[in-house]
């Protein structure tokens, strides 16, 4: 094994997360978007229309969650639900003006939040992280691999 076998790198993930989290918090409070909002806001931009379970499954976030988020960003005015025309059990979600006009100012919030946590990185040693982290994704989700170990 090498060094550092005493130390998880779960604690880190987990305090990198609650860290980006009060970060990303405060530079959406002004827009009234919560750090477990803004995520849908983003997929929504992306890829409209698009049902409300079909952005469940994009962003593997589970249905009651994805629901709440909606209900809060449609309180807010920034997202609109229209019955879908092809299958009316389903709702198409839409961003409205006023989510349109919000979507770059949360892009350059989060933008300010990920420079801050590349300060001291280079771009090739961003990207070995990043890999690494799918790396450590895929060897926890993947039932093959867990099933071989």
């Amino acid at each position: 094994m090498g060094s550092g076998t005493s130390e998880s790198h779960g604690q880190y993930i987990s305090a990198i997360y609650r860290h980006m989290q009060v970060l990303i918090s405060a530079e959406l409070a002004p827009f009234r978007i919560g750090s477990g909002q803004y995520i849908f806001l983003m997929a929504i931009s992306f890829q409209q229309p698009i049902t409300q379970k079909a952005l469940s499954e994009k962003l593997l976030i589970d249905k009651t969650t994805t629901a709440k988020a909606i209900a809060k960003l449609e309180a807010e005015g920034y997202v609109r639900r229209e019955a879908d025309p092809a299958d009316n059990r389903y709702h198409l979600l839409y961003l409205t003006d006023s989510g349109r006009e919000v979507v770059p100012k949360v892009h350059e919030a989060l933008g300010r939040v990920k420079s801050k946590t590349r300060k001291g990185i280079t771009d090739e040693e961003y990207d070995m992280l990043l890999g690494l982290l799918k790396t450590v994704l895929r060897n926890l989700v993947d039932p093959e691999e867990t099933e071989s170990h």
